[in-house]
């Protein structure tokens, strides 16, 4: 049974604020089951991790922007030139914007005019961010990734990590979608050894999958920081539980006792070239304890070439055979 605090990462993204219909339907076919009838959970999201960033830490002038680059710009709004046009052919909705080095346009496409102009009014000072073209010999920008007032620009993410996506969602929708599903993150119990864990010097499993989320360079993308080594550390581990798990209960399956005097065995001995080592005898007399109880054997041999495993499997079949059973060795 799944533990009730998990709950909330096992609802489906649309119980995330900022997510419905439509978006839900395109995290779906993103990050859920294959099966078309399946649903994108919280959990998904949050291991739905970036593969890039990108860096707007540069701030220039317009005069100082390159073309083609990303540029986060302080300019001032000067004019509202909405889209004309018939049929269906209505021209982008532009909006012209300063420094004190120059201008450029910001292009909008079947804009909403009210909202821009609730956005970007005139007169006021704007944080811009976004990729600079050049059109017509004009400077401009294309929907801007980004745009905050001047009080507000701590809101704009100067580094911000890159998802993969899928067609109709954008990276901020994605990035705002990934932000809500990590709120839903319970407090769970650290699992590691304390002292490993400060040996190692890894943060808790919540610190490590926010700084996967929020990474700050290229060399955050390693497998070795201690955030990525963490989480490893944590799949590896959880691996092992699940298997020792499953092989706990296959031994308390019902087995069939073999206790032999050994005398097959001994004779067997008897007539070798050579004396057991120290090993192959202890691996015998695990392998007896676990043929003499009442539960099944599940025991792996394992040792080098030439190391003898061969004879231990050749003894521990004596004492089956010594027992009235049947054995085969491949």
């Amino acid at each position: 049974m799944r533990p009730a605090r998990l709950a909330p990462l096992f609802a489906t993204v649309r119980a995330l604020k900022g997510v419905g219909p439509r978006i839900e339907g395109l995290l779906n076919k993103l990050v859920g089951s294959r099966a078309k009838t399946s649903h994108a959970h919280v959990i998904d999201l949050i291991w739905h991790l970036p593969v890039g960033l990108i860096d707007r830490a540069r701030t220039p002038s317009i005069a100082e922007a390159r073309v083609g680059e990303l540029a986060t710009l302080e300019v001032k709004v000067v004019e509202h030139r909405p889209g004309g046009g018939r049929r269906g052919r209505r021209a982008p909705y532009r909006i012209l914007v300063e420094d004190d080095t120059s201008a450029l346009e910001l292009v909008y496409f079947r804009a909403d005019a009210k909202y821009l102009e609730r956005l970007l009014p005139i007169g006021e000072t704007r944080i811009i961010s976004g990729k600079l073209e050049s059109y017509d010999g004009l400077l401009q920008m294309s929907h801007p990734d980004h745009v905050a007032a001047v009080d507000n620009a701590a809101s704009l993410p100067l580094i911000e990590p890159v998802y993969p996506l899928t067609a109709g969602i954008s990276n901020t929708t994605m990035r705002k979608a990934v932000t809500a599903a990590l709120t839903q993150l319970p407090e769970l119990p650290e699992w590691i050894d304390a002292e490993f864990l400060a040996k190692q010097d890894w943060p808790d499993f919540a610190d490590a999958i926010a700084a996967l989320h929020a990474p700050q360079s290229e060399a955050d993308f390693s497998p070795s920081v201690p955030a990525r080594a963490r989480l490893a550390y944590d799949e590896l581990l959880a691996n092992q539980l699940a298997l020792a798990i499953i092989r706990q209960r296959l031994k308390k399956r019902a087995g069939r006792s073999l206790q032999a005097k050994g005398r097959l065995r001994q004779a067997i001995v008897d007539a070798l070239p050579y004396t057991l080592t120290g090993a192959q005898s202890r691996a015998l007399a695990d392998i007896d304890a676990d043929m003499e109880d009442g539960n099944r054997m599940l025991r792996l041999l394992q040792g080098d070439v030439g190391s003898g495993k061969t004879i231990v499997a050749l003894l521990a079949m004596a004492n089956a055979v010594e027992a009235g059973t049947q054995s085969a060795l491949m």
